[in-house]
């Protein structure tokens, strides 16, 4: 059996590996398009395909693993993502890409929150927090990750559409099998079949908290959504005749800004991180804006840094002032819950990006999401102001 100090470097591997996969396909979409000749609404109808399903597992299974025990739950859920995986790798056409994507989600949701919970059961009491900053820095390490990997291999390797998944399914494999080997942290109960019917289970006492946190989460995770499905084709409008592996660098710096930015968060009051990222997402949305008029690529990435910087903050704090507050036997639910407004937040106005872009172009798209995430940011940063510093 692994110990508990080895258990936990494990689930945060585990979160680190679900989320890399979750972003390896961004800097694909454009060979996928080379290939299979589809539009922008077609990339996030994919994208979202993937949020949607998760969103759903989220919904139903968030609280699962508190019913049935972290060990099985998790087991079960790597192996359905291994063979996500090796789906994406034999894919011949969009409906196959869908199809692996739903698997995919639905494998991740299921995953996340078991892992999620199972940090903070493995926390070490002499190091509390710790398992707090795992949750916040995992999914944006791991979104880097497999973004960066992606990209390197559509630059260099021979079958990039085959050759990530294969590694990320051996991944996958290696730890369902390290998982078993693993202590049961989480106490059976029964109710299990009652827990998959739809619903958010937050924590009583994070309900003001997830209140006044909604409207920044939103804004993040609305941001993150439009860098992740619409990033590469907006790089390639600006510069139409840079690398192909521009457009994963754009998801990427956002990524790592937002990795960083959770580091650097951890020493602020949770609320401070949380107010101040919000912030630095209006300067992120208006250089993003502001960058196909000069057709310059420094006015993208700044405010790709910009929008990843807020992106991690928020993300620190939000998780922070959810998490702190919860019993052991919420935490599961409390996260799926974070998760589910999180996803709905990246995959709903991705779609709509995607449509809007079929009908009045990508520059115009550009400028309705920048505007609408504004929107959501000025919300949010007036509500906080409004509530006591004690919520």
């Amino acid at each position: 059996m692994l110990s508990r100090r080895s258990a936990f470097p494990l689930h945060a591997s585990v979160l680190v590996a679900l989320l890399a996969a979750s972003s390896a396909p961004t800097p694909l979409y454009a060979l996928y398009q080379a290939e299979w000749h589809f539009s922008a609404m077609t990339v996030t109808v994919v994208f979202s395909a993937y949020a949607l399903a998760l969103l759903g597992a989220l919904l139903t299974a968030g609280t699962l693993s508190d019913h049935l025990g972290r060990r099985p739950v998790l087991f079960g859920a790597l192996l359905a993502e291994a063979v996500a995986m090796a789906a994406f790798a034999t894919a011949q056409g969009v409906a196959a890409l869908i199809a692996a994507r739903v698997v995919q989600g639905l494998a991740t949701g299921v995953a996340t929150s078991a892992a999620g919970a199972a940090l903070l059961d493995f926390e070490d009491p002499g190091r509390p927090g710790r398992a707090t900053l795992a949750n916040g820095i995992t999914p944006v390490a791991g979104m880097a990750a497999g973004v960066l990997a992606s990209t390197a291999l559509v630059q260099y390797a021979p079958a990039p559409t085959r050759t990530v998944y294969l590694l990320l399914l051996t991944v996958f494999a290696a730890q369902a099998a390290a998982v078993l080997l693993t202590t049961e942290t989480a106490h059976p109960r029964s109710g299990a079949w009652r827990s998959l019917r739809p619903g958010i289970a937050v924590a009583p006492a994070s309900r003001p908290a997830m209140k006044l946190l909604a409207p920044g989460v939103v804004a993040a995770w609305a941001l993150g959504g439009f860098y992740s499905s619409l990033g590469p084709s907006l790089a390639r409008l600006i510069a139409p005749h840079a690398s192909r592996a521009t457009g994963g660098l754009v998801f990427f710096t956002l990524t790592a800004a937002a990795g960083l930015a959770v580091l650097a968060a951890r020493t602020l009051p949770a609320r401070t991180a949380s107010f101040a990222g919000t912030a630095l997402l209006i300067p992120g949305a208006l250089l993003t804006l502001s960058a196909p008029h000069p057709h310059s690529l420094l006015a993208l990435f700044a405010g790709t840094v910009l929008a990843g910087t807020g992106f991690g903050a928020v993300s620190q704090g939000a998780l922070r002032l959810l998490l702190s507050p919860a019993a052991p036997d919420e935490r599961a639910g409390t996260l799926a819950a974070y998760y589910v407004l999180s996803y709905l937040a990246m995959s709903i106005p991705a779609v709509l990006a995607g449509l809007l872009t079929n009908l009045y172009g990508l520059q115009r798209a550009v400028s309705l999401y920048a505007v609408t995430v504004i929107v959501l940011t000025l919300a949010g940063l007036a509500r906080t102001a409004r509530q006591p510093s004690s919520v």
